[in-house]
Order: C-alpha cells, then structure tokens, then sequence
C-alpha cells in the first residue's frame, strides 16, 4: 500500500510554526504528544490512523482526549519522520525504538530510517537522536539531512523499482 501524502500549500515551510526550535506539547493525565513541524513532511499516517484526535484543520490539531493512550501510543509510532513522539504518563508503556535499523526507500521521496539513530555533524556534534527519521534523497530540502518535503515540489522521481 503507498502512503498518499497530505499535499501541503507551496511555500508553507515559511511559514513560523516550522522554525526548527518550534515544538508543540499536547497532553491530558495520561499522554503528552509531542509535536515538531520542522519534521513534519504530510505523510498523514497520524491523519489515516486517528482522525478524531489529529485533525488538521481544528485547532489545537491534536486532541488526545479523543482516544486512548494505547491507541494515541500506537499512531504515534507510525510517523515515519519522528515528527510526533509520546510520553505515557500513566504508567503505560514508552516509546521504545525498533531493535534493527531499517531504512526504507519512498518511491520519488526520501529515505525513511527507524532504530537508534544519532546523526552527528562534521565536527561531531549531535545534530539528532531519534528512533524514526526521513533522511532528503532530492538534494532539494532546506533542512538537510532531513526531508523537509522538496522532492514533491521539484518532482523528484527515484527511478524504476528494481527487480526481486
């Protein structure tokens, strides 16, 4: 199944909610949702897995009284840029990150990374830790290393499938 992305309005990464320091903190008694735009590149999978928590055009778009922890929990790990991440406050199982790095290829967009990621810049410094990353593959994104979701601007194409 291909994951249809959000289409988002041109120029919307100038917009100041995508600053890279911006991060938004959704929470109730049981579950803190963590938010960071400047990661967010529309892939939806929070949007097709919850809808009546993360809703877009309702403000605050996220609303984590609308399910369950368990369920928040379970969405939350499906976003593939580590835009959203999760805090039990209940007791409840944290967010813990796959045993074996994967990194998977989109078709004409990035390389999306899930385990125990650290990117490093030249000098060494940490740039990011996080479980689930989307790494650019177009050359085009202004937040490189990470896909800030140029490839669909500049139609990007990745090449034919390979052969199994």
């Amino acid at each position: 199944m291909t994951e249809t992305p959000l289409e988002a309005p041109e120029g919307f990464r100038e917009e100041p909610r995508y600053e890279r320091t911006v991060e938004r903190v959704y929470r109730n008694d049981w579950i803190e949702v963590t938010w960071e735009p400047a990661f967010c590149i529309h892939v939806a999978e929070c949007l097709r897995g919850l809808p009546r928590v993360f809703d877009p055009w309702r403000r605050p778009w996220i609303v984590v009284d609308n399910a369950s922890p368990d369920e928040i929990a379970e969405v939350v790990q499906r976003c593939p840029t580590g835009a959203l991440h999760f805090r039990r406050l209940d007791g409840g199982s944290q967010e813990a990150g796959p045993d074996e790095m994967t990194v998977q290829l989109r078709p004409d967009g990035p390389l999306f990374v899930r385990g125990k990621i650290r990117i490093e810049d030249p000098s060494g410094h940490v740039v990011r830790e996080d479980t689930r990353v989307a790494l650019c593959r177009c050359g085009g994104s202004e937040h490189k290393p990470f896909c800030d979701g140029t490839h669909r601007k500049i139609g990007f194409r990745s090449g034919p499938d390979r052969p199994e």
